[in-house]
């Protein structure tokens, strides 16, 4: 295991508990944790600090909109972002929002977003990402629960923010919208007796004021983040400036360990939510760094073109983005006709050959690079190094394809919101460590725990089990839910819920999921249990069990239908058959994703927890094929196994 080394011995298992495998730190850890950079105790630090440093460099870009459509990025440099940082700072403290009060921030990433952001910095103030594909409502209840009384939202998000009035009166006293406001939209907020503001106009309030900033702690809270829950309710991560800077100094440690460190010279492009860790602990790096961000233009169709007009030297993607990316290519090759495909795999497998022999990334075969994959280079914007896929697993297949012709490092990384995104990291040049997640990063420790009643061993020749983690990383528990922090912090160990395998160069692969909540290819959570009692409500099935693949975008289902309903459906549409046969007619599956259709429209669920294609069993689960409890809880790696087949087939076939 020469990425990592051990710092603790296994603790066989004893009074009930599950045993634990060695504890282990990256290699590049071997002397200690990275230390602190000095000065820098807060998130304001980290901004700060870039601004006296590099205050003529461009900081924010965004592309200004000509004759309707997005034209050249235009920035603002560091120093410029302050000043307007400070007047909305002063202005949200001129609204009677102290240290320690909760700001939301809802809508798509844009300056106004981290201006925002960086103003709560500044004063202490919580900042709460309001997110709504976290399920219908979840904007009122996060405003609810953490009790948000100043809120900034996108101009056309703000009609969202008004619908959960009068609910969220109680806490939310004041609106700003990144854009303008209607005169419609400034009556609806004023009938209910809140203030609410057009950009320009709340900067105007902080004009002339002057309040001093408060003295700030490394164990400060920074900002709540929100994540899916089991019961359906969001739970909210509390990270302090801790968090985010440890993180910060062991990513700049690893990257400086590797040869390759960020420089002022950077180019990231902000299109992941910054709602998600993943993306705000990858701009607050850059913003270390004094690099320069460019938020893409909102449309998912113009992504392509937001990137060949940044030119980025990083980005940041989840898999589903970089699953359309080798689609598209595939298909570009496929169809250029016999000569240019002929080359261009030629030219990939030259190239692969040379990387499993063990030449660098950029050794392998720079006349490939230059003469057939420079076409693949310049549709990233041309200037792309490094590529890094995360939230979800990235298939082995478009990893490899994408290290060979993208000319760039893909590296494949692992965290939660609740260990400040980032865990694990694979190196760059190290093609070994295709399909995994690569070793832990170097401010962190990380060891297996038993799983027994899945069978999984921490202490076998092949070392697996739930991956637990340990580190200054680690959030400081669900707000207002210290029973759920109990259940997944224990003795100072995170429990993940993840269950990992441990690879002899060190590197760890993800092989199941201990806990009923998945993510799909796109890096949405997805609470099962919620689901399977929502969709358990149509009255045309007797019980239903909901799987979903971390390398696919949608959700499928085995349903055992109720014979009387089925039964009753068919009659009445002049289909015959027993019961074993109506199961099997593609009409009747028709009718049963119908009847889920419609209670997920009814229970405002988001397009990802629609179920896409159902198998109908005629033969409820039993326990007597090990598919139930006693209790009657669905036994899920059972039930994965006993329906492989059927899984494999729905998914094989595609929606």
């Amino acid at each position: 295991m020469k990425h990592i080394f051990e710092v603790e011995k296994a603790v066989q298992a004893t009074d009930g508990k599950p045993s634990r495998g060695p504890v282990y730190r990256s290699v590049h850890a071997k002397d200690g944790f990275p230390p602190s950079i000095p000065g820098l105790e807060s998130c304001w630090d980290v901004f700060r600090m870039s601004v006296e440093k590099y205050p003529n460099n461009p900081m924010l870009g965004h592309r200004e909109i000509v004759d309707g459509k997005p034209g050249k990025y235009i920035w603002r440099t560091y120093k410029e972002v302050y000043d307007i940082v400070v007047k909305v700072g002063n202005a949200i403290r001129a609204c009677g929002v102290h240290q320690e009060g909760r700001c939301g921030i809802y809508g798509a990433n844009c300056p106004e977003w981290i201006m925002s952001m960086e103003a709560c910095n500044a004063h202490g103030v919580h900042c709460v990402p309001l997110y709504d594909t976290l399920g219908a409502g979840a904007i009122e209840f996060i405003v609810c629960h953490a009790e948000v009384s100043i809120a900034f939202v996108e101009e056309k998000k703000l009609s969202e923010i008004l619908k959960t009035l009068p609910n969220t009166t109680q806490y939310l006293r004041t609106i700003v919208s990144f854009g303008k406001v209607t005169l419609e939209q400034k009556e609806e907020a004023e009938k209910f007796g809140l203030d609410i503001f057009a950009w320009d106009e709340f900067l105007k309030l902080g004009e002339g004021k002057q309040f001093d900033l408060p003295l700030t702690k490394k164990d400060d809270i920074c900002t709540i983040m929100y994540t899916s829950g089991t019961t359906g309710d969001p739970k909210g991560v509390l990270l302090s400036n801790e968090s985010i800077v440890n993180l910060i100094s062991g990513v700049k440690s690893l990257l400086k360990s590797t040869n390759e460190e960020l420089t002022q010279n950077d180019v990231f492009i902000s299109y992941l939510p910054l709602a998600h860790i993943f993306d705000r602990v990858m701009e607050e790096l850059h913003i270390s760094h004094g690099a320069s961000i460019g938020f893409w233009s909102g449309d998912v169709k113009g992504l392509v073109d937001d990137i060949g007009e940044l030119k980025p030297t990083i980005f940041c993607a989840v898999p589903r983005v970089l699953d359309r990316i080798y689609a598209g290519l595939t298909q570009k090759i496929s169809s250029g006709g016999l000569l240019r495909s002929t080359l261009f795999n030629a030219a990939y497998y030259y190239k692969f050959y040379n990387m499993k022999k063990g030449y660098k990334t950029f050794d392998a075969s720079p006349l490939c690079d230059k003469i057939v994959f420079s076409k693949v280079k310049q549709g990233l914007g041309g200037n792309v190094r490094l590529i890094l896929s995360g939230a979800a697993p990235l298939a082995a297949h478009v990893e490899s394809y994408l290290r060979v012709v993208t000319c760039a490092h893909v590296l494949q990384g692992y965290g939660l919101t609740e260990t400040c995104a980032g865990t694990f990291v694979s190196a760059p040049n190290e093609l070994a460590m295709l399909g995994t997640v690569g070793p832990p990063v170097p401010n962190v420790e990380v060891c297996l725990e038993s799983v027994p009643e899945m069978n999984y061993d921490a202490l076998s020749s092949t070392p697996r089990g739930e991956i637990c983690v340990r580190g200054k990383t680690l959030f400081s528990g669900y707000y207002k839910r210290p029973d759920l922090t109990n259940e997944v912090l224990v003795d100072g160990w995170f429990h993940t819920g993840d269950i990992g395998e441990w690879q002899p160069d060190g590197s760890m692969r993800i092989i199941d999921r201990k806990k009923n909540i998945f993510k799909l290819s796109q890096g949405e959570y997805v609470a099962v249990e919620n689901l399977e009692n929502i969709y358990g409500l149509v009255p045309d099935i007797d019980m239903i069990w909901i799987y979903g693949n971390s390398f696919k975008s949608y959700l499928v289902a085995v349903v055992n239908p109720n014979v009387q309903a089925l039964e009753s459906w068919a009659s009445q549409n002049a289909i015959t058959g027993d019961f074993h046969t109506l199961c099997e007619n593609p009409k009747a599956k028709e009718h049963i994703l119908a009847e889920l259709a419609k209670i997920g429209k009814e229970k405002k669920l988001k397009g990802f927890e629609f179920v896409k294609d159902v198998h109908l069993d005629p033969v409820p689960f039993d326990m007597e094929r090990d598919l139930l409890t006693p209790t009657f809880k669905k036994k899920r790696p059972q039930l994965l196994k006993y329906y492989q087949n059927v899984v494999d087939k729905m998914y094989k076939t595609g929606c």
